[in-house]
C-alpha cells in the first residue's frame, strides 16, 4: 500500500520459472520445490502445505542459527489483521515449514516509518537473505528495497506493492479484483435493498500512501461508474440502477477515525446521501456509527466493506453493512514464507504461484513478478461456509456482537 499516485495493481501475464533439478547439501536437505505448488495450494491446515517445504527449508538455512528471513509488518491500526491474523499464519507458517525461531523474525512497525527502516536495517544486519515487508508507505518502502538491493537481500513486498529494487517480489491478493467485487457487491446491494435514485457516496482507503488502496477504488469504480480511476468526478452516473456519484474521497493512511470524520461532514452537507462504497470494514464502522447517531435504519443505505472482521460480520447481521470482501490471510501468509524459502535456496519460483506481475503505472517500463491470489464477496448466505468455517472470525466472536437470535436465523453456529 504506498506509493502516492499510483494507479492500480494489475495482473497480466504468468510469470516464473520451473525449480532447479533436485539436489542435496552437504548440510542437509533437498533443494526440490514441492510439486503441484500454485496459488490453490494453500489451506486453513498450515501444516498440510508447509511442512512439505521441509526440506527445503534445511538446504536453504544450511543449518544455521542467525536469521534468514525477516518480516516487518505495518501497524495495529490500519486494521486488526496485522496482528491478529497476519503474524500468527506467518509463525505458523514458518514453523511448520521447518524454520527454527532463530531462523525467522516477525516485527510490526508500529505505525512509524523510521522503526520500520530501522527493522530492514536491523534484519539484514543480522544476516537476513530475504525481507517480507508490508510497507507504511512509498518512501519507507523505497528506502528499504534501496538499502535490501545494496546489500544484496531479496525483497517479498506483501500485501502492499513496492515498485524499487532488482530483486523485489510481490505477494497479494489481486487489488483490482478485490475492487471489481466490492462495486459488484455493491450494485446487488442497491437492488437487494431497493435504493431508489441513489446518491452515491465514496470513500476510498489512504491513496496517499498505499497503491493496494488506488488499485481497490480502479475496480469498484470502474464496475459501478464505468472508469477505472482512482477517483471519479461528481456527477458520474452508475452503470446500473440509475445513481450518481455526490463526491468521493479518501481516508489518508487509511485513518478509520479521519474516514468517519470527512463522511461525517459529507453527510451533513448532502443528506441525499443513500449509498456508500467504503473501501474496508473499519472505516465502514466509523461511517455506520455516524449513519446510526443520525437516525438511519438497517437495511436502508448499502455500506460495503472488505477485510471481513467479526465487527463487519455482525453489522452484515444486523443490516447496516452489506458486504465485505474476504481475504484469506492463511493463505498469503503461506504463500509469502513458500516464495521467501524458495529464493532463498537459490530456486525459481514455479509459474503456477509466481502468476503474474505487478506493473507501476507511472511507469509502465517497471514491473516485478508477483504471487496474486483471490478473494470472496461475503454476505449473510456465505457468511458460515466461509469466514466462520476458515475459522477467520467465529461464530462466537460474530454473535457476541451481533446478537444470538440473528445468528440463529442466519445459520451462524
Amino acid at each position: 500500500m504506498g506509493l502516492v499516485g499510483l494507479a492500480a495493481v494489475a495482473a497480466l501475464v504468468a510469470a516464473g520459472c520451473g525449480s532447479s533439478p533436485s539436489s542435496t547439501s552437504s548440510s542437509g536437505g533437498s533443494n526440490t520445490v514441492p510439486k503441484g505448488l500454485s496459488i490453490s495450494s494453500f489451506s486453513t491446515n498450515v501444516a498440510s502445505i508447509m511442512s512439505k517445504f521441509k526440506p527445503l527449508t534445511q538446504f536453504a538455512t544450511k543449518g544455521s542459527n542467525s536469521l534468514q528471513v525477516g518480516v516487518i509488518l505495518p501497524d495495529t491500526t490500519s486494521s486488526t489483521r496485522w496482528v491478529d491474523f497476519d503474524a500468527p499464519y506467518l509463525n505458523d507458517a514458518f514453523a511448520d515449514a521447518g524454520y527454527t525461531q532463530s531462523q525467522y523474525r516477525i516485527d510490526n512497525a508500529q505505525g512509524s516509518d523510521a522503526t520500520q527502516l530501522n527493522d530492514a536495517t536491523a534484519d539484514i544486519n543480522l544476516g537476513a537473505k530475504v525481507l517480507i515487508v508490508t510497507p507504511l508507505d512509498g518512501p519507507t518502502g523505497v528506502a528499504i528495497a534501496k538499502e535490501a538491493q545494496s546489500k544484496g537481500v531479496t525483497l517479498i513486498a506483501y500485501d502492499r506493492a513496492i515498485f524499487q529494487g532488482n530483486k523485489t517480489y510481490y505477494v497479494s491478493f489481486n487489488g483490482e479484483k478485490v475492487g471489481e467485487l466490492i462495486g459488484q457487491g455493491f450494485l446487488s446491494c442497491l437492488s437487494s435493498e431497493n435504493v431508489k435514485n441513489p446518491q452515491v457516496y465514496v470513500m476510498n482507503g489512504g491513496e496517499d500512501t498505499d497503491p493496494n488502496a488506488i488499485a481497490f477504488a480502479d475496480g469498484y469504480n470502474k464496475v459501478v461508474f464505468g472508469q477505472a480511476a482512482k477517483t471519479v468526478a461528481a456527477g458520474a452516473k452508475t452503470s446500473s440502477g440509475g445513481g450518481t456519484l455526490v463526491q468521493e474521497n479518501y481516508a489518508p493512511g487509511w485513518d478509520n477515525t479521519k474516514a468517519g470524520t470527512i463522511f461525517q461532514q459529507a453527510f451533513t452537507a448532502d443528506p441525499k446521501i443513500n449509498a456508500t462504497i467504503v473501501a474496508n470494514d473499519g472505516m465502514a464502522n466509523s461511517i455506520i456509527t455516524d449513519l446510526k447517531a443520525a437516525g438511519v435504519k438497517p437495511g436502508t443505505i448499502p455500506v460495503t466493506g472488505q477485510d471481513a472482521t467479526a465487527q463487519g460480520m455482525a453489522y452484515i447481521l444486523q443490516g447496516y453493512q452489506c458486504g465485505s470482501v474476504y481475504k484469506p490471510v492463511y493463505k498469503e501468509a503461506e504463500d509469502a514464507v513458500s516464495v521467501a524459502t524458495i529464493l532463498l535456496a537459490g530456486d525459481s519460483v514455479p509459474p503456477a504461484l509466481l502468476n503474474g506481475k505487478a506493473v507501476d503505472p507511472a511507469d509502465s517500463s517497471v514491473s516485478e513478478p508477483a504471487s496474486l491470489l483471490s478473494a470472496t464477496w461475503v454476505t449473510k448466505a456465505n457468511m458460515e461456509s466461509t469466514v466462520v468455517a476458515d475459522g477467520f472470525d467465529t461464530a462466537t466472536a460474530i454473535c457476541a456482537i451481533a446478537g444470538a437470535s440473528l445468528c440463529a436465523t442466519d445459520g451462524i453456529k
